[in-house]
């Protein structure tokens, strides 16, 4: 009985080892791995703010071209090409009349719309004082070839600052992988009091805390300066629709991972707009970055 006993429990020893090496074998070759982060793409909403409005257009390009036609453009390609990608809540935000009472109703929109994310799309421009003087088919214009290149802006302010850096990183790094390099003149001291804290040196966010668009949504809220019209070879490219069609996949990109990582948002945790927030709009919380035409 002893030698049975004995046999049987070698057998089992043996069994279980066999066992536990088929698990840690499993495990090696990524067979037993838990399944990561998924994106409900269905269910997210995304609101793709167009910078600025027709009546109040934004910056001048290089060319006398108005900032709200390259923004509408840009975000137009965005939009379709979410949906195409299964992102059917994503709504295009266009608003129209004088730059306050604009700025109040896309904040009001966004957060009725119960989103999860808002991008709100811009091109980029400099101060008066780096400006120069030149002729275009005949007719005077100004420029700067100083600078050039996209940039990212976060408010320290909203409400999920942590999903707004987060979502602004996505971005940056997308940008990048494709080729795309960020402007790094908003820490210079040239840019005087449009001078921005960089956050995250790698992807080009930086901090502006009194942005309309970016303070007050209740979702996480990035601005994309997508390129510089005021520089004249830039202007060219981001008229192009090959390199519209990059910079529509790498937000396409960063939704896609930005949406894996956050669950959507669920109707019961949003908000109403605060009654004072429409009161608390001024000027100076509305200044664009670069000293477009139009406070955003």
């Amino acid at each position: 009985m002893r030698r049975i006993g004995t046999i049987l429990f070698l057998i089992v020893a043996v069994l279980a080892t066999h066992g536990v090496r088929q698990d840690a074998w499993g495990e090696e070759a990524g067979a037993a791995k838990p399944a990561g982060p998924t994106c409900d793409r269905a269910a997210f909403r995304l609101v793709l703010d167009v910078g600025h409005t027709a009546q109040v257009p934004g910056a001048k390009s290089a060319r006398g071209l108005h900032e709200f036609d390259f923004n509408l453009r840009l975000a137009k390609l965005i939009e379709q090409q979410l949906r195409d990608a299964g992102f059917a809540r994503t709504v295009l935000l266009v608003t129209d009349g004088p730059a306050l009472p604009s700025l109040a109703r896309r904040v009001a929109r966004a957060n009725a719309a119960r989103a999860d994310l808002l991008l709100s799309v811009h091109h980029d421009s400099v101060p008066d004082a780096l400006l120069e003087k030149w002729e275009y088919n005949g007719e005077p214009h100004s420029y700067s070839d100083r600078f050039r290149g996209h940039s990212l802006f976060v408010s320290y302010e909203n409400r999920d600052r942590r999903g707004s850096l987060l979502f602004g990183r996505l971005l940056g790094l997308a940008l990048k992988s494709r080729g795309l390099h960020y402007t790094p003149h908003y820490t210079e001291k040239i840019m005087g009091h449009r001078r921005r804290e960089l956050l995250d040196a790698e992807a080009g966010v930086y901090r502006y805390d009194q942005l309309v668009v970016l303070k007050y949504p209740h979702m996480p809220a990035v601005l994309l300066e997508a390129g510089s019209i005021i520089n004249r070879d830039e202007e060219l490219l981001m008229g192009t629709p090959e390199h519209q069609g990059v910079i529509s996949a790498a937000v396409v990109e960063a939704v896609e991972k930005f949406c894996g990582q956050r669950r959507p948002v669920k109707p019961e945790r949003i908000a109403r707009p605060p009654a004072a927030a429409k009161a608390r709009l001024h000027p100076a919380a509305a200044r664009a970055p670069a000293g477009a035409a139009e406070r955003r």
